[in-house]
């Protein structure tokens, strides 16, 4: 990080704020990735207005690094246990990210040893990888937000530098989701679609191939559409009988995290 502080920076912009964040975890020693419009405008050269400033750190960070916002005069809070915390300080605040709404996209060591070294509101600092980044994004298709069209411009902007191989293993058991994303590349860019290694559609079509052969085969009736959207399919879940995703042991979420995170649609801005 920059060696300037900025702790006692009289200014009052927005801005000074996330400097001033950057530099109270960076003194306290709290690793921590820069995501959101700032990472976005890195891999895409796309601005975007926002102020939002997502800082993605392990779980176990958590605690030290609240701690450090709190001493530095910030008011903190844990708003969902389960993905996101929040600090705040003269009506600016700053989201600390460490999972994903759909608790699929855990922050881990991998985030940090893959990070890209940049340079944000003049400071040095590490980005969230373009394979976690796209990863986090694709489970993003709410009625009122998807992020669709930003998974489609960081692959234009960067399919020859993601790790196709890495990106896999990131979706892991939920690879139809890549899939579907990468045919929706193909249409909404055309003449890009070489782009995307023929391997990994080779791949993906195989495995679907499979799936599609296999038929029921003993398939648990389960419903994935919570893990991109957490209202659009509660019907599915409370009057048709499908399995949530997100709860263990499937997924990562508790009932009770569930429960909250379908509450906060309508309580919680």
């Amino acid at each position: 990080m920059a060696t300037q502080s900025t702790l006692n920076d009289p200014g009052r912009d927005t801005n000074t704020f996330y400097r001033r964040t950057l530099h109270v975890l960076s003194d306290a020693h709290v690793p921590f990735l820069v995501g959101g419009s700032h990472a976005y405008l890195q891999y895409t050269g796309i601005v975007r207005n926002t102020k939002d400033f997502d800082l993605f750190l392990r779980r176990a960070d958590l605690d030290r690094a609240l701690s450090a916002l709190r001493d530095a005069g910030y008011r903190t809070e844990v708003a969902f246990p389960h993905w996101l915390a929040k600090a705040y300080q003269a009506g600016d605040h700053v989201d600390l990210v460490f999972s994903s709404g759909n608790g699929v996209c855990r922050i881990d060591d991998d985030w940090f040893t893959h990070a890209l070294e940049a340079e944000v509101l003049g400071m040095p600092v590490k980005i969230a990888p373009i394979e976690e980044f796209l990863w986090q994004k694709a489970f993003v298709m709410e009625r009122e937000r998807f992020d669709g069209a930003d998974v489609m411009h960081l692959m234009r902007h960067c399919a020859e530098v993601i790790d196709w191989v890495r990106l896999l293993g990131r979706f892991d058991r939920y690879w139809p989701l890549l899939l579907t994303y990468m045919s929706m590349f193909t249409f909404v860019y055309p003449s890009e679609k070489h782009r995307i290694p023929v391997s990994v559609f080779e791949e993906l079509l195989g495995r679907l191939r499979q799936q599609v052969t296999a038929g029921q085969n003993g398939a648990d009736r389960v419903c994935q559409g919570t893990l991109v959207s957490r209202g659009q399919y509660m019907i599915d879940i409370g009057q048709y009988g499908f399995a949530d995703a997100r709860l263990a042991p499937r997924g990562n979420m508790s009932a009770e995290d569930a429960i909250y995170w379908t509450w906060a649609i309508e309580n919680i801005d």
